[in-house]
């Protein structure tokens, strides 16, 4: 069985350039995603550090996206606010999904 992996690509962003990064995201996640991503969100921490997860079926479906033709879109629209982003591939060994909760 083929194990599921969540890429982390994130940066520093200037905090003049942080709505430029939330547009762009939210533009990314309204078209076509790629085959194989399961999940996908934008993180935003402490001191300007930004971060977008991707959930991907295996390491396959994120390796046809990152070989394509066209860029990779999370380091794309980190590069488009001025940074260059990190990446880090990990493999999911153990996932528990909670219920949501609205008391």
């Amino acid at each position: 069985m083929t194990e599921q992996v969540l890429s982390e690509v994130g940066a520093v962003v200037a905090p003049e350039r942080e709505a430029e990064l939330v547009a762009l995201y939210r533009e990314l996640v309204s078209g076509p995603l790629p085959e194989g991503l399961v999940r996908t969100e934008l993180l935003r921490g402490p001191a300007g550090h930004w971060r977008v997860q991707s959930l991907w079926r295996d390491m396959a479906a994120l390796e046809a996206v990152r070989n394509a033709p066209e860029r990779p879109a999370a380091p794309r629209i980190f590069r488009l606010v001025g940074t260059e982003p990190e990446l880090t591939v990990h493999e999911v060994v153990i996932e528990q999904a909670g219920e949501l909760s609205l008391h």
